[in-house]
C-alpha cells in the first residue's frame, strides 16, 4: 500500500502541492491528473524521495521511502531521460545496475523486452538513432526492468501509434495483475478511463476531484443524451436544461445541465418526431475534467 498523507511542498512562496492525500493498494492503477503546472511532477518526486515534503509523509507498505526501497520503484518520466550517445544495452546496464541488478540479469531482461516490443535488432544501436516511438519503448523498459513494486508512469504513450499503445497497455495490465502499485498520469482522458479505478485531479497543487471513477461519473449531475432521428435542432436547443446540442456524423448529442431534465426531453421528442435512438449516457471523464478544472480556475 502506498500512502500519501497530507503532503505540502513549497518552492519559496509558491505552494506546488497543497495538503494532498491518497492511497493506492497493490494491484491498483491510480490516476494522478491535472493541467501543466498542477503539481503532478512535484508529487511524483516527493513520492520517490527525490524531494522532501515540507509537511506530511509518504510510506510504501508502512515504511518511509528512501534509498533502501528505491530499487523497488520504476519511473517513466514525461520528458525523455535517455543518454542519446549510449547504445541500448549500455543504457539499460547503467539503469539496471543503479537499481541493484546484476549485469547478466539486466541483459537477460532486456532481451526479453526487446523481443516483446519487436525491436530486438536495436540492442546495440545508439539511442539517438532510434525513432521517437522506439526511444519511448526503451525508456519504458528502463522503468520496468527491475519488476518494480511501485510503478509511476507519466505520459507513457507519448509518441506511440495505436498498435504500440495497445502493446504498452497489455504490459501495464500484467504488472497490475502481479500486484504492482501503479500511478498513471496522462492528458488523454480516454486512457485514464480504460486503466484507472481511482483518481485525483490537481489544480494549483490541491485536489479538486477525487474518488472512484465510476462514482465520480454517476454523481456528476450533467448527462448526455444520444439521439437519432428527424429532429428540429433549433427548437431542441431551447428546451429546459439543454446546455448544448452537437450534430455528429451519425447522431445528435444533447448535453444536459442535470439528469432531472431527461424526462422532459424525452416527452418533447416523443411529440411527432421520428426518433429511432434515445440513449442516456454518463458524461466522459474528459468533460468532467474540463468542468472541474474550469470551475477551480474561475474561483
Amino acid at each position: 500500500m502506498l500512502k500519501v498523507n497530507n503532503i505540502t511542498k513549497m518552492y519559496g512562496d509558491l505552494k506546488a502541492v497543497d495538503n494532498l492525500s491518497f492511497e493506492v493498494g497493490e494491484g491498483e492503477i491510480f490516476g494522478l491528473l491535472g493541467v501543466n503546472g498542477a503539481g503532478k511532477t512535484t508529487t511524483f518526486r516527493v513520492i520517490m524521495g527525490l524531494l522532501e515534503a515540507d509537511k506530511g509523509d509518504v510510506t510504501l507498505n508502512g515504511k518511509k521511502i528512501d534509498y533502501t526501497v528505491t530499487d523497488k520503484i520504476g519511473f517513466l518520466t514525461e520528458e525523455r531521460s535517455l543518454l542519446l550517445k549510449m547504445n541500448v544495452l549500455d543504457q539499460m546496464l547503467y539503469y539496471g545496475v543503479l537499481k541493484g541488478m546484476e549485469e547478466s540479469v539486466v541483459e537477460s531482461e532486456l532481451d526479453k523486452w526487446l523481443e516483446r516490443f519487436n525491436i530486438k535488432e536495436y540492442k546495440y544501436r545508439k539511442i539517438k538513432e532510434l525513432s521517437k516511438g522506439n526511444q519511448q519503448k526503451i525508456q519504458f523498459i528502463t522503468a520496468i526492468i527491475n519488476h518494480p513494486k511501485l510503478l509511476i508512469l507519466d505520459e507513457p504513450f507519448a509518441g506511440l501509434d495505436p498498435i504500440n499503445v495497445k502493446m504498452f497497455m497489455d504490459v501495464i495490465k500484467e504488472f497490475k495483475e502481479r500486484g504492482s502499485i501503479i500511478i498513471f498520469s496522462s492528458h488523454h482522458m480516454e486512457h485514464v478511463e480504460l486503466f484507472c479505478e481511482k483518481l485525483v485531479v490537481l489544480v494549483k497543487g490541491r485536489s479538486v476531484l477525487e474518488g472512484k471513477i465510476t462514482d465520480i461519473k454517476r454523481e456528476y449531475r450533467q448527462k448526455n443524451i444520444v439521439i437519432n432521428g428527424n429532429v428540429d435542432i433549433n427548437n431542441l436547443v431551447k428546451q429546459n436544461g439543454v446546455l448544448e446540442v452537437q450534430e455528429n456524423q451519425e447522431d445528435i448529442t444533447v448535453k444536459l445541465e442535470d439528469e432531472k431534465y431527461v424526462s422532459g426531453i424525452f416527452k418533447y421528442l416523443s411529440k411527432g418526431q421520428n426518433i429511432t435512438k434515445f440513449v442516456v449516457e454518463e458524461p466522459s471523464l474528459n468533460e468532467i475534467f474540463v468542468s472541474k478544472v474550469g470551475e477551480s480556475y474561475d474561483k
